[in-house]
This record gives C-alpha cells, structure tokens and sequence, in this order.
C-alpha cells in the first residue's frame, strides 16, 4: 500500500470559499488526526480552520491561537474535539510541541497545527498536510491579461496531501469547490 494518498488541489477564490473548503474536509476527519496547515500570514490556515470546526461541529468561535499556542474547541455533537495549536513561535521542536501535552489529546481529537511544518511530523506517520500559496501570474484573476490588482488578494491555491495509511482511501480527491 502506498504512504502517500491522493493528493488535492483546490484553488479557492475567496475567504467564503476558504471556509467552504474547511467544512467539506471536516466529515474526512476523525479522532486522532494530524492536520498541519502551511501558508504565509493572511494566507487563510485559520479561515480554513473555521470551517473545521463548523463541520466538526465544535463548541466556541475559531480564532487564531497565536498569544495561548492551543485552543480546545469540545464537540457540540459528540464528534472529536478540535484542538487548535499555532507553532509559530515555537521554536524547539517536537520537545516543545510534547511540553504542551498534544499527544495526550491526540487519540480522542482533531489536531489542526498552523506553521507545524519541520515541528510535529513525528506526533503521528498519519497526517494530513494542506499548503495554502497565494495564485500568481496567469493562475490569478485578471493576472495575465487584466488588471492584476482585481481579486488577486484572495486567490489561493491549496493542496492537501494525506501521509500513512489512514489517507490511502479518504477521498480527498473530492475536495474540490
């Protein structure tokens, strides 16, 4: 069986659709997974978070946990909680990422970490990895031919990767918006 599962590319147009692509993803998940998010500041990882967590159907409004590194949002629905974890500030590594007890959480929740990338691979060999770029030159609205400022801002190409075999048969391909 192959590690790595289909892989997803979605291009997502605005911060609505961002969330969209949130919630579509949430019914794949179950308790235990690895979500890493990857993408600049502004990029949409908490956006996409949101929606998340409204498809878990989780307790408490999704903001960025940049100031407390975690937030638990416990399901209303008797789904896994979502944990919410920022590791940008965290520079140590996994020692830094055990102090903050995820593993402990893991088994029974999502985990969904923001800049987790280099930091947490080696919580789970199951995760699910989304890169969130912004579209450049003939990819983004009005890019290659009209104006380069309409829209521009909000185009993002996101691709979701699942590794282990947890991801192999997860219909990711049907991500798309």
């Amino acid at each position: 069986m192959s590690t790595t599962a289909p892989v997803a590319h979605v291009t997502v147009k605005s911060p609505d659709q961002m969330q969209e692509l949130g919630r579509r993803l949430a019914p794949l998940l179950r308790p235990g997974d690895l979500v890493l998010l990857t993408g600049e500041l502004g990029a949409g990882k908490t956006t996409l978070t949101r929606g998340l967590g409204e498809g878990l159907g989780v307790r408490g409004a999704v903001t960025s946990p940049t100031f407390v590194i975690a937030r638990v949002h416990p399901s209303l629905t008797g789904g896994p909680a979502l944990v919410h974890v920022d590791a940008y500030r965290l520079g140590g590594g996994l020692d830094e990422m055990e102090d903050l007890d995820l593993d402990v959480s893991l088994p029974e929740s999502v985990v969904v970490v923001e800049w987790g990338e280099g930091k947490v691979e080696e919580l789970s060999e199951d995760r699910l990895h989304v890169v969130i770029g912004r579209a450049v030159g003939a990819d983004a609205p009005g890019g290659a031919h009209g104006h380069p400022e309409d829209d521009v801002d909000d185009v993002r190409e996101v691709t979701v990767s699942g590794f282990g075999a947890r991801w192999a048969d997860a219909g990711l391909a049907d991500l798309g918006i």
